[in-house]
């Protein structure tokens, strides 16, 4: 990273930070939920009860020597932290094992009845499905009637926050945005992000998604949008291989996603027979490398994924995650360049991201000193803000 030393790395070892209150209440919440969505049995129900003590009482224990990925959780650190606190090593480490190890508590990777079952699948589902998700895609026939470009900026918009925007088909009212001291979105770079998209012959989007359910709904439509108008000829949406951070979308869930926008009414219907048909004839590609669950920040891809992302015109990071393993996982100075955090990544970048989590990078000195002032250290958590950085 040049002409910047590394900041410290996050560890959730301090009582009352925000990554001490994951480690310690919000993982031992979702182990519950977990037990209450599925009817797990005797066996799975003793092995969920005994993680959500071992994750804030116990250490770090290494995997069985006949797990199916023992030799790649041993490369990413795990005997390195094995006898150790969960507090005591990275907090994004940490968080990452524990939802390792909510997937051996459940069977998901052992032969039997409850191999390959999600034990987010309830959660995603009812959300997908939910009374609302069929408002929101009714929206999309009001975008219909605007310009072209209007519309890409409405489907961009809903991409960034997801279901708290309604899809992002709300236009802010006039100047709304530019009159507030600090507006909902930090950093804005978009126009950069479109002079890449705009290139001429129209070439490839790597899209990294972040949550299923009705957050995946608008990545899609961005997808769709942008390969019906010929702004990219083709497109990369990269998921996880397997369950991960709760609502972390999948393979199953982007047809469930693509399903779900076949089946419904008006502009929405003909948005997922288009993706259907782009996942047919090849011109939307899915990726699902092992490296996506790791614990580890991009700058320690290897060389297989590193080459995916240099191929592309711009890649797309999708969610507080994966702004954290873009930038490392660390308590970087609001005020550290983007640019220089991001120098490892293969290729033009852009991070598309709702704050949720303490990382923040890029901000200009009076954002930061505003936005202090006006919440304290609740916007970098809340959820109440976004941002849009490139670097190309």
């Amino acid at each position: 990273m040049p002409d910047t030393p590394a900041a410290p790395v996050i560890v959730a070892d301090r009582p009352g930070t925000f990554p001490y209150g994951v480690l310690a209440e919000r993982h031992p919440a979702i182990v519950r939920q977990v037990a209450e969505d599925t009817p797990y049995g005797p066996d799975r129900r003793r092995a969920l009860d005994a993680l959500r003590t071992d994750c804030t009482e116990g250490v770090i224990t290494p995997l069985p020597d006949d797990a199916h990925d023992h030799d790649r959780w041993a490369a990413w650190g795990m005997h390195a932290h094995a006898g150790r606190s969960w507090h005591d090593v990275p907090w994004l480490w940490s968080e990452s094992w524990f939802y390792r190890q909510l997937l051996q508590a459940t069977g998901y990777f052992e032969p039997g009845p409850w191999q390959g079952v999600d034990p987010f699948r309830p959660a995603k589902l009812a959300e997908l499905d939910a009374p609302a998700t069929d408002d929101e895609l009714a929206a999309l026939d009001a975008l219909e009637d605007l310009p072209e470009d209007e519309r890409a900026r409405a489907l961009l918009h809903g991409s960034l926050w997801g279901n708290r925007a309604d899809l992002g088909f709300r236009m802010s009212a006039e100047g709304a945005e530019e009159q507030a001291a600090v507006p909902a979105l930090v950093a804005d770079d978009s126009d950069r992000l479109w002079s890449l998209l705009d290139g001429s012959p129209p070439g490839t989007l790597c899209l990294v998604a972040d949550n299923a359910g009705r957050e995946l709904v608008p990545d899609l439509l961005l997808i769709a949008h942008l390969l019906a108008h010929g702004r990219v000829a083709r497109a990369q949406l990269h998921v996880k291989p397997h369950p991960y951070y709760v609502s972390d979308a999948t393979t199953a869930d982007v047809l469930d996603t693509v399903r779900r926008l076949t089946a419904a009414k008006g502009a929405a219907g003909a948005y997922g027979q288009g993706l259907r048909a782009a996942l047919t004839d090849g011109r939307l590609e899915l990726r699902a490398h092992p490296f996506s669950c790791a614990p580890l920040p991009y700058a320690d891809m290897p060389d297989d994924l590193r080459a995916d992302f240099a191929a592309a015109t711009v890649t797309v990071l999708k969610g507080d995650l994966n702004y954290r393993r873009l930038v490392g996982d660390r308590h970087w100075p609001a005020t550290t360049p983007f640019a220089d955090v991001t120098a490892c990544f293969p290729g033009p970048v852009a991070a598309l991201r709702t704050l949720k989590s303490e990382v923040i990078t890029g901000l200009d000195p009076r954002t930061e000193t505003t936005l202090d002032a006006d919440e304290g250290g609740r916007w970098r958590t809340g959820g109440t803000h976004a941002l849009i950085q490139v670097r190309t």
